[in-house]
């Protein structure tokens, strides 16, 4: 069962001045494919990975291995007659995979789902942490963020109750999912986590990202100043 409260949110690409031209560039949309990055964080077991890849692959990844650093998975999908390309960055929980990779992390991001474990308590008391460290990496507020309770399948087990995961919700002004990943019956529900941010990324028209070419990169504060557009 899907759970969702409304986000206020603004949205906007991040850019980072100290990016190489040789890691990303910029422009705006064309006829070409947009391209958003959304990375999914939390602790370690809370289903990040089979997350992502019942999204990307449809199916429920049995025995995942732990993630060690970041894995990267992609789904086009057709929002309103477009082609939008999702980019996932599966990212480590534990903090020893996490150290030499923390920082590509939260470049050029477009939105964060937090995941945490409905059976594991202290992976939701966990939560306040992972979002302050998209602060500490100068993540804007106006990047959308989506709170998603993993393993709804185990309800019978859960530590962590809805109206709790609410009022946390609530507080941050972020939209709430619970779901499970392994549950075949949820699928439509997984994928609504990730639809939604497409449909709020679509629409809000940010720069899109593109692999890297001969043209130069282009500083998001530049362009705003040319274009002067409105974010409100």
């Amino acid at each position: 069962m899907a759970n969702e409260n409304k986000s206020d949110h603004g949205f906007v690409t991040v850019y980072n001045r100290r990016s190489s031209a040789k890691e990303l560039h910029l422009e705006y949309e064309g006829v070409q494919t947009r391209i958003f990055k959304i990375i999914v964080i939390g602790d370690s077991n809370v289903g990040k990975t089979c997350l992502s890849y019942r999204f990307c692959g449809g199916q429920f990844l049995k025995n995942p291995e732990a993630t060690i650093g970041v894995d990267f998975r992609e789904r086009t999908v057709d929002i309103d007659g477009e082609n939008i390309k999702l980019q996932i960055w599966d990212t480590a929980g534990q903090e020893r995979f996490r150290k030499s990779m923390v920082e590509h992390y939260y470049r050029n991001v477009h939105a964060i789902i937090f995941v945490y474990d409905i059976t594991k308590l202290s992976s939701f008391e966990s939560l306040p942490e992972w979002i302050e460290e998209c602060g500490r990496h100068s993540v804007p507020p106006m990047v959308p963020r989506i709170l998603v309770g993993n393993k709804c399948d185990l309800k019978g087990k859960g530590e962590v109750p809805t109206s709790l995961a609410q009022r946390m919700a609530d507080g941050y002004n972020f939209p709430l999912f619970e779901t499970s990943a392994k549950d075949p019956a949820e699928k439509e529900h997984v994928d609504a986590i990730f639809l939604t941010l497409a449909y709020k990324l679509k629409n809000h028209k940010p720069l899109r990202l593109r692999q890297p070419s001969e043209c130069g990169a282009v500083p998001l504060a530049e362009e705003q100043e040319l274009q002067n557009p409105c974010l409100c």
